[in-house]
């Protein structure tokens, strides 16, 4: 069934929100990862690691949004790995 010229706009509106999302929180991980690695106080290291799990959660979530909307996206942007955190 082909799509209305509304719902296609309304969908690629939507699309654009969930790549700026993701482009977000990709730079929050990043942000995060940075504090952690500076980070001195078990405390603080702690509370990293909990953010950083949360927003990388956070972006599997927007990540499966997108990927349902536009099965075959043309260049969604993969971050790159990063090193596993120790278990609190």
């Amino acid at each position: 069934m082909k799509q209305s010229k509304k719902d296609r706009q309304r969908q690629e509106g939507e699309v654009r929100e969930l790549e700026k999302s993701l482009q977000e929180t990709r730079l929050l991980i990043a942000q995060a990862y940075a504090g952690f690695n500076a980070a001195a106080d078990g405390e603080l290291v702690e509370s990293y690691v909990y953010e950083i799990q949360a927003l990388q959660t956070r972006y599997s979530y927007l990540l499966r949004r997108r990927k349902a909307l536009d099965p075959a996206p043309e260049a969604l942007p993969v971050p790159e790995p990063q090193p596993a955190l120790p278990v609190a």
